[in-house]
């Protein structure tokens, strides 16, 4: 098939384009952030390209949905239906540009729009419910979901389908509820109809499902590496999805024959009835992508689209933690160093290059290329290839998803957790929680707000923990604030070239001494440790990239012939390999044969006398077990051995060391809760508790301790064993700490205790 190349950019918004409606053949209508919908019509001059024709101005806050209606009597240009963060819903009138119906009744955001064929209008809202609507009154309204219903879809044929946060997709007739199409992990985002097969349906869960009308389950589509938010097909058999992974997709059979790189999350992808694609970015502009090289834009605006990707990916791109584009250019290194051995790194290409100045010879001496080490990624986390200060785990409750938050220190937060609300699809009424939640966390509680600072969408001044709100939102308050503790944690930040380093090192080392000369590995085999190392990086390619047998085999060999000294690089290895989804398969697959590399691993690792490198990665790598569901059962089996083991090697912990230990402590405590294994959870629960009555403790370990302790006694069951260890004091000793979060999880603990 011919690829979809660049044909036109609409440029008009003010901000985030967020959805897009095909309106005909009269022309294609768009939302945004800046709260207004404009209508492109066709150049009567040139066919291919599209002119704005109206701006429809009426909503207060952000427009999200939006439905067309096509010409009658009453519309003689069409009517164009528009749903808002506003809560209300609007029906314009194209040729007067005016509102001529407001539908108030949601009492949050408007999700989903749909037109039935009698011209009654159909909305979905973040309040859980769906509303019918007929000459702008709701006559039938109805909770649909418990949790936030995210889209609404209307088949010509009469089916009615609702996507929601709580994963499920269901299909109604009137307001019963005939099915529930269950699948996805996460919020169901979009719906789209798939002629002649059933609807598509795309999700948090970064993936795209095709469903039978039955609730057969026919194709799963898997390669966006974050959140989808469309997806639309065209009769032509294929299939268009956009994503918070900035890439529009195109599918055919189940598979992607196409991805197409924007400098923003798309919001939204629709096809138009020729096959163009037509996206919306967040970064204000609409753009239309076509196969016919007839519509084709030019090639000096192809390669200012292609220059705008490559600056915008730079402007993004981390090396050693600093920014690439803060970077200096090479031309720095024109200039004389002031010492030797000072270092500069500069920016060269899409790199990070380091240089250390040789007084001797009066030139700076190439070091080499600045890759993230695990200096790094104890300083921040990264988020969608990003690295952040913080990236947060938000549980909004009442059976929401984990949202992931990042989150910069030098970021005002009150502009991210307006974006945040925003990309969430979450009413702004939040906003308060949020800022207050993104001060206590990251550690700003002397925070001050600019006194200039302006909400932009309603013009307040900025929120003041501690101070009375102007805001009426009612959303309620979290009971807990840090507990229970939903999902698992781990280490998926590596310095691999630091790794290949010291394993070609180590190798070097056997392959010269005669004794151990049969330990080391044969040319051969180093050179696939490389190659192995190259699937590991490309996370975003973990659905479709393989690991072999070999290389299971490969590791097995060092792990098991290499001496205790040497060991700590090639479990550092391990620890990435098991975050592969082969990976851990091919892990299990080794232990399940009688071979239980993993126990063998870890007992040599910690056999006295431990030392500090073999205990840090040890730790790390079982921590990074609880990323795969396949080897849960193996940590179930060895919870108490694992446990007691590193709990006697606590004296030879770095820490960085004490940090691991009490996140391994955390992802067991979640595990237990879920198996209901008491004997484990008291064990945990134990351990926690020395962790937190330690004074030499960090306030990070300390805190996954307590959020372990706490989360044990509210879900699990070993509250009062808990209250017979005297947790009490410990919380009240936790509530009197400088550091907030660990104060907090305190304050949720002494709750449990009354």
């Amino acid at each position: 098939m011919a690829e979809y190349r660049l044909g036109l950019q609409l440029h008009g918004h003010a901000d985030d384009v967020r959805g897009i409606c095909v309106c005909g053949d009269a022309g294609i209508a768009t939302s945004s952030r800046d709260r207004t919908v404009k209508f492109w019509t066709r150049n009567p001059e040139k066919e291919s390209e599209y002119v704005l024709s109206k701006t429809l101005a009426g909503h207060s806050s952000f427009v999200g949905p939006l439905a067309w209606i096509p010409p009658s009597d009453r519309f003689p240009e069409g009517g164009i239906v528009s749903g808002g963060m506003d809560t209300f819903v609007f029906l314009w009138d194209l040729q007067k540009g005016e509102v001529v119906e407001t539908m108030k009744g949601h009492n949050s955001q408007v999700t989903g729009l749909a037109v039935d064929t009698n011209g009654d209008i159909i909305s979905s809202s973040m309040d859980c419910t769906v509303r019918r609507w007929r000459n702008g009154n709701a006559i039938e309204v109805w909770e649909a979901h418990k949790v936030a219903v995210q889209t609404v879809l209307k088949l010509p044929t009469g089916e009615l389908f609702t996507g929601s946060s709580d994963s499920t997709i269901k299909l109604w007739k009137g307001r019963t509820c005939l099915q529930t199409f269950s699948g996805h992990a996460d919020t169901v985002r979009c719906l789209a109809s798939m002629p002649g097969l059933g609807i598509l349906s795309a999700s948090h869960d970064s993936t795209i499902k095709l469903w039978a009308l039955t609730g057969q389950p026919l194709l799963d589509m898997i390669g966006h590496s974050s959140l989808v938010y469309s997806v639309d097909a065209h009769s032509s058999g294929l299939i268009a999805s956009g994503s918070e992974d900035r890439s529009l997709k195109i599918w055919k059979d189940g598979v992607c024959i196409q991805s197409i790189e924007h400098p923003g999350c798309i919001w939204d992808a629709k096809f138009l009835g020729n096959g163009d694609i037509v996206t919306a970015c967040s970064d204000g502009t609409t753009r239309i992508w076509t196969a016919d090289s007839n519509r084709f834009c030019s090639d000096e605006e192809l390669a200012a689209y292609t220059d705008l990707i490559s600056q915008y990916t730079i402007s993004r791109k981390t090396v050693g933690g600093l920014k690439l584009m803060d970077l200096p250019g090479v031309e720095a290194l024109q200039v004389p160093g002031n010492s030797d051995g000072q270092t500069l790194i500069v920016r060269e290409g899409d790199n990070g290059v380091a240089y250390s100045w040789n007084s001797a010879e009066l030139k700076w001496d190439k070091i080499g290329e600045v890759v993230d080490g695990p200096g790094d990624a104890a300083e921040g986390q990264v988020h969608d290839g990003v690295r952040y200060d913080f990236v947060f785990n938000v549980d909004i409750g009442d059976g929401e998803p984990i949202r992931k938050l990042p989150y910069n220190r030098s970021d005002d937060p009150y502009t991210v957790a307006d974006k945040w609300l925003l990309k969430e699809n979450l009413p702004l009424t939040y906003r308060q929680q949020v800022v207050e939640f993104i001060l206590q966390n990251s550690g700003q509680n002397n925070f001050v707000p600019d006194p200039s600072f302006r909400d932009p969408y309603t013009g307040a001044n900025a929120y003041v923990p501690g101070q009375p709100s102007s805001s009426n939102g009612n959303a309620p308050k979290p009971t807990f604030k840090h507990i229970p503790k939903s999902g698992t944690l781990s280490f998926e930040t590596a310095q691999f070239d630091g790794i290949l380093k010291k394993v070609t090192e180590f190798n070097a080392r056997l392959s010269s001494d005669s004794e151990q000369k049969q330990l080391s590995l044969c040319e051969a085999e180093m050179s696939r440790l490389p190659a192995i190392v190259k699937v590991l990086k490309e996370t975003s390619f973990y659905h479709t990239s393989k690991l072999a047998d070999a290389d299971m085999a490969l590791l097995v060999k060092i792990l098991k012939a290499w001496p205790p000294q040497m060991m700590f690089p090639v479990i550092d290895f391990l620890r990435m390999f098991v975050l592969h989804p082969d990976g851990a398969a091919l892990l299990l697959k080794t232990i399940e044969t009688g071979d239980d590399i993993l126990l063998e691993t870890f007992r040599k690792a910690v056999a006295p006398p431990a030392q500090p490198a073999n205990l840090l990665t040890v730790l790390k790598a079982v921590t990074n077990l609880f990323d795969n569901s396949c080897l849960h059962q193996w940590l179930r089996i060895h919870c108490a051995e694992i446990i007691d083991s590193l709990s006697n090697c606590k004296s030879s912990f770095s820490k960085n060391a004490h940090l691991a230990y009490a996140t391994l402590l955390l992802n067991y405590a979640v595990l237990s809760i879920e198996s209901k294994d008491e004997q484990s959870q008291a064990q945990i629960l134990s351990a926690a508790l020395e962790i937190v009555e330690d004074d030499t403790q960090d306030f990070d370990s300390k805190y996954r301790a307590l959020v372990a302790i706490g989360s044990l006694m509210l879900k699990g069951l070993v509250k009062s064993l808990a209250l017979d260890l005297d947790v009490k004091s410990v919380a009240s000793s936790a509530k009197s700490s400088m550091d907030t979060k660990v104060a907090e999880v305190g304050g949720d603990i002494e709750l449990l205790t009354r």
